[in-house]
């Protein structure tokens, strides 16, 4: 069954009873298209001036994957579901559709930065206050080297959300991708409700989830989201995903079953523009902070934390206590994403590796929160604004309590190390999150 509870399971519905549906907020996608076929069903409506698409990569603008209209979709798709709500978690948001990908969900770091740029320059043109990043490239350098990872940078320095999927080549450690591996923005992991949808107690973290830390320490993702069977459209005529899995094919026309931390960042990207119709005047550190904040950790039959601090981050999100959450100042805590971007000062996480291989966290003076990296007070308020969230100064060595030497690279038991002036190459290859088995 597909989950067409998403809603329902992180309070959206509750939401759309108050009116809310994402009017007067943009949301970019840099992505494979939308299809024709979705396009031309709006032209004549009046959601047809809520549509923009652009082609990154100079060739006809249409979904032959599949993938960027099935994201679009779980956004801002207007067609209700059997249990009435609409399928989009903000379905009356205004799309701005960006085609860096090929029908293979394949491109390049030169093709999607041509995308990213074309965002950046039009921004206010439309406005543009969310940007979904469903797709993942294997770091090749620190963030601060990487040009798809600087990209993302100066769009959330210059006032866009930037949400970014963290990968599906988990549950291995330090697996999440560029752009996910970036301090600021908001990375997603996935849930599923392990078609058990009234039962929260058997949801659980998908399998092939992204896991944290970053190669430069930072815990990652910051936040899950439902990621498992997910409804959304593509075009069965054209879209490649389709032609391979018609079996996920549901009865109503074009709509379509996927998993993926893809999908999972489209709720949130959904979810930030309930935020912003909201209260248009929160910064993305803001955005960052409420949904973190108001987060639900998953824990287990005995009331203890599921999953690490680099599997689940903070939990899965809650947009109707984000919504009306107060909470300010406990993301990004000790970054400076100007310095960074200047080269100036660049930035590393509290994560270190111990001699067995497992992952913990530490403070400013090098001592262990926990064994889970966790600090908790108040059962899912975090103390000290997101400990693990915050940033140390990466600058002339970096030297840990422990041993560990930031400098020039940071050794970790598997044997990354990279140099400052390691960068990855504008004919370097970034893939969309294609297909994984349902959960």
């Amino acid at each position: 069954m597909p989950n067409q509870d998403a809603r329902v399971e992180i309070g959206a519905d509750r939401l759309s009873a108050q009116g809310f549906d994402g009017s007067g907020v943009t949301v970019a996608i840099l992505d494979t298209g939308v299809a024709g076929s979705w396009i031309q069903a709006i032209q004549n409506t009046a959601y047809s001036k809520r549509l923009v698409t652009y082609s990154a990569d100079a060739s006809r603008f249409e979904d032959y994957s599949g993938h960027g209209s099935h994201v679009a979709t779980i956004i801002g798709n207007t067609i209700r579901s059997l249990n009435g709500q609409p399928l989009g978690l903000a379905p009356m948001v205004t799309v701005v559709a960006v085609k860096a990908f090929d029908g293979n969900g394949s491109s390049t770091y030169a093709t999607v930065l041509s995308g990213l740029n074309w965002i950046f320059n039009n921004r206010a043109t439309y406005n543009i206050r969310v940007l979904n990043l469903s797709f993942a490239a294997k770091p090749q350098s620190f963030y601060w080297n990487d040009p798809i990872d600087q990209a993302v940078m100066r769009l959330w320095q210059a006032g866009v959300v930037v949400v970014a999927s963290a990968g599906n080549w988990g549950p291995t450690a330090q697996t999440i991708g560029v752009p996910g591996n970036v301090p600021y923005v908001i990375t997603v992991g996935a849930m599923t409700d392990n078609y058990t949808p009234a039962n929260p107690l058997n949801y659980r973290l998908a399998s092939f989830s992204s896991t944290g830390p970053t190669f430069e320490g930072f815990v990652k993702p910051e936040i899950l989201a439902p990621g498992g069977h997910i409804i959304g459209t593509m075009d069965g005529n054209t879209a490649l995903i389709a032609q391979q899995h018609p079996a996920f094919q549901l009865h109503i026309d074009n709509l379509y079953i996927m998993s993926g931390t893809s999908q999972a960042a489209a709720v949130v990207s959904g979810a930030v523009a309930l935020m912003l119709q909201a209260d248009p005047s929160l910064t993305p550190d803001t955005v960052k902070c409420r949904l973190m904040s108001s987060a639900r950790p998953a824990v287990d039959t005995q009331g203890q934390l599921a999953y690490s601090v680099f599997q689940q981050g903070a939990g899965e999100i809650n947009v109707y206590d984000a919504v009306y959450s107060q909470s300010t100042g406990c993301a990004n805590a000790g970054l400076d994403i100007a310095a960074d971007l200047a080269g100036s000062a660049h930035f590393g996480g509290p994560a270190h590796q111990a001699a067995d291989g497992s992952y913990y966290v530490v403070d400013q003076s090098g001592s262990p929160i926990n064994k889970q990296g966790y600090l908790w007070n108040n059962g899912y308020l975090w103390n000290s604004g997101y400990l693990w969230n915050n940033g140390y100064l990466w600058n002339n060595g970096y030297l840990w309590n422990n041993g560990y030497l930031w400098n020039n690279g940071y050794l970790w038991n598997s044997g990354i190390l990279w140099n400052q002036s390691a960068t990855a190459s504008p004919a370097n290859t970034a893939a969309i999150n294609m297909w994984v088995e349902q959960e």
